[in-house]
């Protein structure tokens, strides 16, 4: 019998000593000068977009919802949002070689096309994220005006 409680108070310890392991959080104060905002124009809509659909996992600076701050789940998101970051950040946008800025902007329409961006594990819990067709549509207009203004086909 007495086995049988300790296992729970173990893992109900361990539990909350883990809370205690938090990962960095992704928010930056800094307006980068390599953020796509600053290289191409975006509309207010594209930005509004942007920011409720890709930057959480995407940019510099993450919102955090409440149950962030419980791990595993905050560690789980850490991980997500540095691989959305090394795929493709909006923010260090303009570090990237030409080649690979055309690239990135053209499997972003892509992923947006096929619907496999924003992920359904994102939007599942972030509703303003779902992007209907009129959104995909302006989002994928925007990336071939960004396109053609960078002097890169859209196709």
């Amino acid at each position: 019998m007495r086995k049988l409680i300790i296992v729970p108070v173990l893992l109900l310890i361990i539990f909350g000593v883990v809370q205690f392991i938090r990962p960095p959080k992704n928010q930056s104060a800094d307006h980068l000068a390599t953020a796509i905002t600053e290289r191409y124009p975006v509309p207010a809509d594209v930005q509004a977009l942007l920011q409720n659909a890709c930057y959480d996992c995407h940019s510099n600076n993450t919102r955090y919802p409440w149950y962030t701050n419980i791990q595993p789940i905050g560690w789980w998101m850490a991980h997500h949002i540095s691989k959305g970051k090394k795929e493709f950040n909006f923010d260090e946008y303009g570090t990237y070689s030409a080649k690979r800025q055309r690239n990135k902007l053209k499997r972003m329409k892509e992923q947006i096309i096929t619907g496999k961006m924003p992920l359904r594990s994102y939007t599942l819990m972030h509703a303003d994220a779902r992007l209907n067709a009129d959104q995909q549509r302006l989002l994928t207009q925007w990336i071939d005006s960004v396109l053609a203004i960078s002097g890169h086909e859209t196709r």
